[in-house]
């Protein structure tokens, strides 16, 4: 039998394998120890991130199958990011808990892992740590909610706080209607049931081919969840046999992959920042160039909030990610394998769609052209992006003027006021929220519109930001302005009146003035002013190294992966 990674800790008889073994006992039989592959379940669970919550339940799935391949299970916690409890925003910790997970891994007696996550941050580190890392390692997606319903409609969660919200300010639903709404927003366990980014790292993470096939986008509460999970158990034992690890897998093709499945789905722009920084660590040369080349023809199937009407409940009841992949199966890399070691396109050969309404047919999409579209110009001379999917098509090519805020405080100190001098035809420029200015680069592009245009009727507007939104929203927002703001990009230089031209067809973003012009104007006193200036701890670390959107928002030092091996012995 091949010699096992764990084996440097516990074979032998001298004192330090002793050590070892005598405190890993606790009831664990003498057979553990020797020849069993140690199998860490890398668990995300935690009461602060509700959406992971269940996650010990499926790690106790994930342990019989690992037991019953011959496998030892040992649960692992590790740093858990809930998206709706942590401030100042949970991007800021992504780097973090990724590097933490990386070294925990290494660190400790184990052969493979298995990533357990569901919440927006989650699966993205887990998957960082584990191509930095390079043990044999698959993913557990926790799975989205039930559709919940009020006054008889489902809600989808997340996309309709954001709608709702904006009736409220615009007078058209009560204070006390948005609140009775509240306790039926979450159904059940589970992430949020639309296309946000828990559902589309979930479901790319089945299209990178780092999950067993079939799983990804299994509601929460279904049994056939911890179906799959005991499966995947049964699973890492023959990736640590075979030897297959991430660098294996995740591969220019399974990145390909993963970008046409992210237009087909209408997925989260988040997707873009997580998969170049993905990418980074496994040594992939993914750019944004990428995703507008390889999805700029993918046509949008998928009839799911906030592009469309349905939710991740219906789309697995549809046929789920193998039905929706089938449709698109020519625009597929065939050679990109998958966790099992056969190609993902392999995968897709019985897969159905059960209803049309949910995942459209390839000759009538949603929409024909639904990539992610890649703008530059000078205001984004390293790049923007824009999710058309989400945005209203009369916006897609506009000229308006500026109406600039320079900090999310800012912003909500003056958006309501009734004196600001704001139209339908204006676009709005929040800066000051990229990685470095916030820090952390929150959700905050999505900017709600000024109460007395709600109140006139408009529900979209033009909006420009260095720092993301949530995948669960919506509008013509355009998002990862780079370079940003307070790392000397154009933004800062922008000021209210200028004259701003999008062209989404054209992918371009430029204002209206010389490029002399731009050049001479000084940075926006009101937006250094507001930036953090973090003296300690992570925030100061993540400040002084992390870089661009265009390139992932990882940190420069983490870029890359160091292995498996550990140079010394602990005693």
């Amino acid at each position: 039998m091949t010699a096992l990674r764990s084996d440097e800790w516990y074979a032998g008889q001298d004192r330090n394998s002793y050590m070892h073994r005598a405190w890993m006992r606790r009831g664990t039989p003498n057979s553990s120890f020797q020849g069993r592959p140690q199998i860490a379940l890398a668990n995300t669970a935690s009461d602060l991130t509700p959406c992971n919550s269940h996650l010990n339940e499926v790690a106790e799935h994930v342990k019989q199958g690992v037991w019953e391949a011959g496998g030892v299970p040992l649960n692992l916690p590790v740093v858990s990011l809930g998206e709706t409890q942590v401030r100042p925003t949970a991007m800021l910790w992504r780097n973090m808990a990724a590097m933490a997970i990386e070294e925990m891994l290494r660190a400790n007696p184990i052969d493979g892992v298995v990533l357990l996550g569901g919440c927006d941050k989650t699966i993205p580190s887990l998957l960082m740590a584990a191509a930095s890392v390079d043990l044999p390692a698959v993913v557990v997606p926790g799975g989205p909610m039930l559709t919940g319903t009020f006054r008889g409609t489902p809600l989808g969660c997340g996309t309709d706080v954001w709608r709702l919200s904006e009736e409220v300010r615009a007078g058209t639903l009560t204070e006390g209607a948005f609140m009775d709404s509240e306790s039926s927003m979450i159904r059940s366990r589970g992430h949020c049931n639309t296309m946000g980014t828990a559902s589309t790292m979930g479901l790319l993470a089945e299209s990178l081919g780092t999950t067993m096939p079939g799983i990804a986008g299994i509601p929460a509460a279904d049994s056939r969840l911890l179906a799959r999970a005991h499966e995947t158990g049964r699973l890492v034992v023959d990736m640590v046999a075979a030897d297959r690890r991430p660098s294996s897998m995740l591969t220019a093709g399974s990145f390909h992959n993963a970008i046409v499945a992210l237009a087909a789905i209408g997925g989260s722009t988040n997707a873009v920042v997580h998969l170049l920084a993905i990418a980074g660590r496994v040594g992939v040369p993914l750019t944004l160039d990428d995703f507008d080349r390889i999805a700029a023809e993918v046509p949008l199937l998928v009839d799911l909030q906030p592009a469309g009407r349905y939710l991740m409940e219906d789309l697995y009841r549809a046929g789920g990610l193998a039905a929706v992949l089938r449709e698109v199966v020519d625009l597929l890399d065939h050679d990109a394998i998958t966790a099992t070691g056969e190609p993902l396109v392999k995968s897709l050969t019985d897969a159905q769609v059960w209803d049309r309404e949910v995942i459209r047919p390839r000759e009538a999409p949603l929409q024909p052209n639904a990539g992610i579209a890649l703008l530059r110009g000078n205001l984004a001379p390293n790049g923007a992006i824009i999710k058309p999917a989400a945005a209203s098509p009369h916006l897609l090519r506009h000229r308006g003027r500026a109406v600039v805020f320079d900090s999310i405080e800012d912003f909500h100190a003056r958006i309501d006021d009734p004196d600001l001098d704001v139209d339908a035809d204006s676009v709005l420029v929040l800066r000051g929220c990229g990685p470095r200015g916030y820090p952390g680069m929150p959700e905050v592009s999505n900017m709600p519109l000024p109460a007395k245009l709600l109140q006139q009727g408009v529900r979209d507007m033009v909006r420009i930001c260095d720092g993301r939104m949530s995948g669960t929203a919506y509008g013509t927002v355009v998002l990862h302005v780079a370079p940003e703001a307070a790392a000397g990009g154009p933004l800062d230089r922008v000021r209210t009146g200028d004259w701003i031209v999008l062209d989404v067809p054209g992918r371009s973003l430029d204002v209206e003035i010389t490029a002399e012009e731009l050049a001479a104007r000084p940075p926006s006193e009101a937006m250094s002013a507001a930036l953090a200036r973090p003296r300690r701890g992570w925030e100061k670390l993540y400040v002084e190294t992390v870089l661009g959107a265009d390139t992932g928002a990882d940190c420069d030092f983490l870029v890359g992966s160091s292995g498996d091996k550990v140079s010394r012995e602990s005693h």
